[in-house]
């Protein structure tokens, strides 16, 4: 196949894809959410277990793990059901609404557009023992989502002085305002900041998978719209991946042309494409589970 030559619609090869990634309940779970995010949230946050079983389904999820994942969402407070004679309605409660939208929010503006940099930085310091595992994980998926990387233990720094505030609202709901101090501020020009940027991100990493995603996603077309559908969950699930990975640095801060605007360009060109597509099919499933008796 050459290089430019659309692709065609990945049917049977996306669902091998989607079950490779999806054994475990943890993924099935990953797949809801986006589910939810994109197909539920923009409905009123109501939906049939069967619709979500059957969406599930057309992503190689088992009917059993998609059961499953639900009943986990449910526990974490996401989600909470409601019988309808033989059939349960889900509804999306008040943490799970602002879960989502807030992830919504971050999904679709990361790498939307340029920003200015003023040259100024974060830096944080948070002490959490190691025996306050779950906490730890906790503060450092916060302060990921927020864009800062850890150059070494307790030390947190993110080239967005702007952050200020979204950072001092997780010291505070993590309860760790005893443990944490912050500063803002230019570089002191003390030391090799290409050296602290590699060690705060794995850049060359996150590079190689904005590659791949462009690689695995640019140019590829559907031909129903169930294809439409699978496509573009599993374009959201790669693509939501990224706000985790990538710092967004200021353009002063790379060294080379960077890809996350291109491929950015691409999930954002593709969403739109597919969008109405897979809403249909959305609707037709939906349709069909409150068919059901």
């Amino acid at each position: 196949m050459s290089p430019r030559e659309p692709r065609s619609e990945p049917g049977r090869a996306a669902v091998t894809s989607a079950r490779q990634r999806e054994r475990g309940s943890a993924g099935a779970r990953s797949l809801l959410l986006t589910v939810l995010g994109e197909f539920v949230l923009p409905r009123g946050g109501e939906v049939w277990t069967g619709t979500l079983v059957d969406a599930l389904g057309a992503l190689g999820v088992e009917e059993k793990s998609a059961r499953q994942a639900l009943s986990r969402t449910a526990a974490e407070g996401l989600l909470e059901s409601a019988r309808h004679g033989r059939k349960v309605r889900w509804s999306l409660t008040e943490a799970g609404d602002r879960l989502l939208r807030a992830g919504t929010e971050r999904i679709y503006g990361f790498m939307r557009r340029p920003h200015a940099w003023d040259g100024r930085w974060l830096v944080l310091t948070a002490g959490v023992p190691e025996t306050q595992r779950r906490l730890r994980h906790r503060l450092r998926t916060k302060l990921t989502w927020l864009g800062l990387g850890s150059p070494a233990p307790t030390l947190w720094v993110v080239p967005d002085a702007a952050k200020e505030a979204e950072v001092r609202e997780v010291i505070r709901e993590l309860d760790l305002a005893d443990r944490a101090y912050a500063w803002t501020g230019s570089s002191a020009e003390i030391g090799d900041t290409a050296k602290l940027i590699s060690a705060a991100w794995d850049l060359d990493d996150v590079e190689k998978r904005y590659l791949r995603f462009i690689e695995d996603f640019e140019g590829r077309a559907v031909a129903s719209d169930r294809a439409a559908f699978v496509n573009q969950v599993l374009l959201i699930q790669e693509w939501r991946r990224f706000p985790f990975l990538d710092p967004d640095l200021p353009a002063e801060l790379l060294d080379h042309a960077w890809p996350g605007p291109r491929a950015a360009a691409v999930f954002h060109d593709l969403r739109n494409r597919w969008h109405r597509r897979a809403q249909a099919e959305w609707d037709r499933m939906d349709a069909d589970a409150d068919a059901r008796h």
